[in-house]
């Protein structure tokens, strides 16, 4: 079912992109300083791709007026980029390839892009490069084909995780729990009293998914021989594809290494797949009481794992 779209939105929608043509130079009268138009260099770009291609395939692949393509590919025979044949599997079909010209021609526009690309990226720092790479792929996502990407990596803390982890935590709980902003603050102490003085023992990771930041975990010392599991959280858009319990294999592994003997955590009845996964990983429920600190009505849990 269709959904009803307000013209602000349509708005913005042709203004970023009136903004990202104009970002990449697309209306500029050659493509990449070079005297192919974008259109052009596209069929440059998918001719490259194989070694000879069907015209009525080109055609549809790129969305072409037949004869608009059928003068294109006539100027660029002309240059020297392409030759043109019949189908091996049906003489009724003309098929296109590069010619070894043609071929330097995509080489060049394949570097031009790339150069150009890199000089964007390297204007950006790095948490930004991430937000930026990670959006693309969101839209890709959902206008496009693409599926939902499988694979993630967890990596270590980096610049702006420590505001992330708390931002996310309190606009999380708020929306799908209805907590207060009391666990935000809790959130905001326990990230403080990380980043101040964490030492040998201890440890946190990001999850991230297509450059965008899509769960997290700590690991802290609780004592000599406890160490204590906290802040697990994994963005909407990435629950499902094992990113959870890959944060809790990664926090009780360290926690081994590090010689803890028991690794325990604090968390709410209502969290359910969060408990199902700390079930999972070996963990027993212990000690439970009522609590209404954070908003609605709760039973805090301890659980436990003997390491």
């Amino acid at each position: 079912m269709n959904s009803v779209v307000s013209p602000d939105r349509v708005d913005a929608v042709r203004a970023f992109n009136r903004f990202y043509t104009s970002v990449i130079g697309v209306l500029n009268e050659g493509l990449l300083q070079t005297s192919y138009s974008l259109t052009e260099a596209r069929v440059i770009f998918e001719l490259a791709r194989r070694d000879a291609c069907e015209v009525a395939d080109l055609r549809r692949s790129l969305g072409l007026d037949a004869g608009y393509l059928s003068r294109m590919l006539t100027r660029f025979e002309g240059d020297g980029l392409i030759v043109r044949g019949r189908a091996e599997d049906d003489a009724r079909r003309q098929s296109a390839r590069l010619t070894d010209r043609g071929r330097e021609v995509f080489q060049d526009l394949d570097c031009r892009s790339a150069a150009q690309i890199e000089q964007i990226l390297a204007g950006l720092p790095e948490d930004e490069q991430r937000r930026l790479l990670g959006a693309m792929a969101a839209i890709e996502e959902i206008l496009g084909e693409r599926p939902r990407s499988a694979s993630y990596l967890l990596r270590p803390l980096g610049p702006g995780d420590l505001g992330w982890v708390v931002q996310r935590h309190g606009a999380l709980y708020a929306a799908e729990y209805g907590y207060n902003t009391t666990f935000e603050t809790l959130v905001a102490r326990v990230v403080a009293e990380y980043a101040e003085s964490h030492g040998p023992g201890e440890n946190a990771w990001i999850a991230e998914i297509d450059g965008r930041p899509a769960g997290t975990i700590f690991c802290v010392r609780e004592s000599e021989r406890v160490a204590r599991l906290r802040l697990l959280l994994v963005e909407p858009f990435a629950r499902g594809r094992g990113v959870g319990g890959r944060l809790v294999e990664e926090c009780v592994r360290f926690a081994r290494r590090s010689g803890y003997e028991e690794l325990v955590l604090w968390t709410h009845d209502n969290l359910g797949d969060a408990r199902r996964l700390y079930e999972r990983a070996g963990f027993e429920l212990g000690e439970e009481e009522p609590s209404e600190e954070y908003g609605p009505r709760l039973t805090e849990q301890t659980w436990r794992l003997k390491l």
